[in-house]
């Protein structure tokens, strides 16, 4: 199964990557893509977060650690973005967000996977990033696949 992959550069826009996990996964459901379209966020903040936080969080109890583990980006984001406005009122920018997409089609679903590649430039959210899909033998391949592979 060949995979393709595109990388996506919100910067410090929340809301628009908000959008465009809104937009895919309105698309997984609509065409039934389950295990087809696969997506993973980065987000430099969280990663920041959870490095200068852990000591304070060492000391509280376990049970909330784990809660906010196990829980999505999106909603353990809010309770990180007020601290942040609360502790310095110039910062509110929150830190770069990067979407990764994996969309893994065997030979036979070509059309579908020829109507998703027409879709993303025209869609609001990824138009404005001109998004250009990554195949197998492309030289950053192996680096989105890696990338990819690292996020959880």
């Amino acid at each position: 199964m060949a995979h393709i992959y595109f990388s996506f550069d919100f910067g410090t826009d929340e809301e628009k990557a908000q959008q465009a996990r809104h937009k895919l996964e309105m698309w997984k459901q609509a065409f039934r893509l389950d295990k087809k379209m696969l997506y993973k966020f980065e987000r430099e903040s969280d990663e920041e977060a959870l490095s200068g936080d852990g000591a304070e969080k060492s000391e509280e109890a376990e049970q909330p650690e784990k809660k906010g583990k196990t829980a999505k980006a999106g909603k353990a984001k809010p309770h990180g973005k007020k601290k942040e406005d609360s502790d310095d009122g110039e910062e509110t920018a929150t830190g770069n967000v990067r979407l990764y997409l994996r969309l893994a089609f065997s030979g036979h679903e070509k059309m579908t996977e020829d109507r998703l590649l027409k879709k993303f430039p025209a869609e609001q959210p990824f138009s404005e990033m001109s998004p250009k899909p990554v195949k197998d033998g492309d030289p950053e391949f192996g680096e989105l696949e890696a990338k990819f592979d690292s996020l959880d």
